[in-house]
């Protein structure tokens, strides 16, 4: 009786030894020489949490071992010093007679020179991978998720080998960087196109393609001499995350007691003096919608993770910037630690940080080095201009009757430019007519392109770093009133069988190619202008003409832009601007090459422009 007692009690243990498993590992492989010596190895699977992990690597040391409220989660952190070599660690997992191993790969970094980031010389295409083009059909449907283009809220099967098939054309257009929204999987029901409920943050969505597509795809971009930036979101995941049927512990989530809780976008509790506490928490641990749970960056172990993967995807991909998504809804503390982290180990590297505010005081407030921000150093280098974008959307309106001076429609233009005392850093802004999740920049109604051509010449000529929607180019309109999707339309050419095909000057109607052509122009004039990409912003009041005038200057290069606000010609004394002038007496248009005398007044058409470069 007593033999058989033992044995049940022995195999009692036996199964419960055997209960232990490694199911994933996430950063699933890292590397040596980096500057940040601590590495964070998330380790999940059924019971590992009750397992002492070990192994023995010439140059790595355990910092710490620590378990969670989940005995499914170890996250074991790791030192790793700057002589280490790259190899194999073999890890073991021992719990009673059992032991699991594991080989956990430490690679050698193949690109020490840093990221390259993005700057006022730059110009960025943004693209929506769902909408832009098909070069894979074969990879259209996941699980019970197909494709269907009349939805405009449904998969539509853009991938990132259509775009891949059409980076010359990116590149021929004239644009330096792509912006791509996010491309981590969002394995959600009913499809989650958009990218903004992630599932898994270190892989692909399947139906754009691989990790080694996505390397391959900036790559192929750094080879033509463009630039590549990640979107990312730290504020939350998709509901059908792996990890949201087994939490890592219970503070992984903010309002995870089954009480849903919305956010209430008040963004500008955050700088208030007299907010709420209330309102302020909501803000920032509420969710966005079901959908998307709220991550709790509080949780010291996943605000490790999340600067960590990022760090895995620059290091991994090699790309160039990051956009990260609802900027002011995570945790104050970790978000500027992020930065903070991110440049220590690419200082040339740029993050933009979606600051959705209609007034510059609460954007610039959120710009590194801000003098305005008593909270404490957010370390984020450039910001989004939505106050600009909302001010351009109806500047260059066709209006009935000329007003001019401050009525003009561009004085608002010129008032909001004035403000930019508020912003430590005035090259370090993005700027943009419109974007995945604004009503486009380009009207069907408009009648002509006076509109769409005076917008673009103020937005790559102002100061800041420009962006551009896709399709943009072509003339793509859209309002979001019934849906997002009504504004992430398919690009024209970018699925076999489309109708038309307007990457090619053929496939386009002669108003697009009149677009194309005017935006294709000042691209490539941009390309490395130093008066653009580096040169002091003067710019002159809006007068009785109602025409706006700015210079951008550096050494003894000097643009001259000279936007007409005004529904009729409009005379311009140019004694006014001798100032940035100076000794220069012709100005050569970059659009038409035509040559004008600048110490001559100087005639600007109805609704029209001129960009001069100026010369002795």
């Amino acid at each position: 009786m007593r033999r058989i007692i033992l044995c049940i009690v022995f195999a009692v243990s036996f199964l419960q030894t055997r209960a232990a498993e490694i199911t994933r590992v996430e950063p699933a492989s890292w590397w040596t020489g980096m500057k940040n010596t601590t590495l964070q190895v998330m380790v999940y699977g059924k019971g590992i949490g009750k397992t002492q992990p070990s192994f023995t690597y010439p140059g790595i040391t355990v910092k710490e071992i620590a378990r969670t409220d989940n005995p499914n989660y170890l996250f074991i952190y790791l030192n790793i010093a700057p002589a280490t070599k790259p190899g194999t660690i073999k890890m073991q997992f021992k719990q009673g007679q059992q032991t699991l191993s594991y080989n956990y790969q430490l690679l050698a970094r193949t690109h020490k020179e840093g990221a390259a980031g993005f700057s006022q010389a730059d110009v960025m295409y943004l693209i929506t991978p769902d909408r832009f083009a098909n070069g894979n059909a074969g990879n259209d449907a996941l699980e019970d998720v197909q494709v269907n283009r009349q939805d405009p809220n449904a998969r539509h099967g853009g991938d990132l080998e259509g775009i891949a098939q059409h980076l010359d054309y990116i590149k021929n257009l004239g644009f330096t960087t792509v912006w791509l929204n996010p491309v981590q999987e969002n394995r959600m029901p009913g499809g989650s196109y958009h990218g903004y409920a992630i599932t898994d943050f270190y892989n692909i969505d399947p139906r754009f393609g691989t990790n080694t597509q996505f390397r391959d795809l900036t790559a192929s971009m750094h080879r033509k001499g463009m630039k590549v930036v990640m979107d990312m979101i730290f504020n939350h995941c998709g509901s059908s995350h792996w990890w949201m049927n087994d939490l890592p512990s219970k503070d992984w989530i903010n309002n995870n007691s089954g009480n849903y809780v919305q956010t209430n976008h008040a963004k500008y509790t955050l700088m208030d003096p007299h907010a709420a506490p209330i309102d302020k928490d909501i803000l920032i641990n509420g969710w966005f919608v079901k959908e998307m749970p709220d991550l709790n960056q509080r949780n010291r172990h996943l605000a490790t993770y999340l600067i960590q993967n990022s760090i895995w995807w620059i290091e991994y991909a090699r790309i160039d910037g990051i956009r990260q998504d609802t900027y002011p809804y995570p945790d104050y503390d970790f978000m500027a630690r992020w930065c903070k982290e991110v440049q220590a180990e690419y200082p040339q590297f740029n993050i933009v940080g979606e600051s959705w505010y209609g007034r510059s005081s609460a954007s610039s407030w959120w710009q590194k080095g801000s003098a305005l921000n008593k909270t404490g150093n957010t370390y984020l280098k450039t910001v989004m201009d939505f106050p600009l974008t909302f001010i351009a959307n109806n500047a260059f309106d066709y209006t009935k009757n000329d007003e001019v001076g401050e009525g003009s429609p561009l004085f608002k233009i010129y008032e909001e430019i004035a403000q930019d005392f508020m912003f430590a850093d005035q090259s370090n802004i993005l700027t943009f007519l419109d974007n995945h999740d604004l009503d486009r920049f380009a009207r069907s109604d408009d009648p002509d392109l006076r509109r769409y051509k005076q917008a673009l010449a103020f937005l790559l000529t102002t100061r800041g770093i420009p962006q551009i929607y896709y399709g943009t180019e072509i003339l793509m309109d859209g309002k979001k009133a019934k849906s997002d999707g009504y504004v992430r339309t398919d690009f024209p050419g970018g699925w076999n069988g489309d109708q038309t095909d307007a990457f090619t000057a053929g496939g386009r109607t002669a108003k697009q190619n009149e677009a194309w052509d005017y935006m294709q122009k000042l691209l490539q004039w941009r390309k490395g202008n130093q008066a653009i990409a580096q040169g002091k912003l003067i710019h002159y009041v809006v007068d009785g003409t109602g025409v706006y005038v700015y210079a951008r200057i550096k050494d003894d290069k000097t643009v001259l832009v000279m936007l007409n606000g005004t529904n009729s010609d409009k005379t311009v004394q140019m004694n006014r601007f001798v100032d940035v002038i100076k000794g220069n007496t012709q100005g050569r248009d970059v659009i038409t090459g035509k040559q004008m005398p600048v110490t001559q007044n100087v005639t600007v058409p109805a609704k029209g422009e001129y960009i001069l470069e100026l010369t002795k």
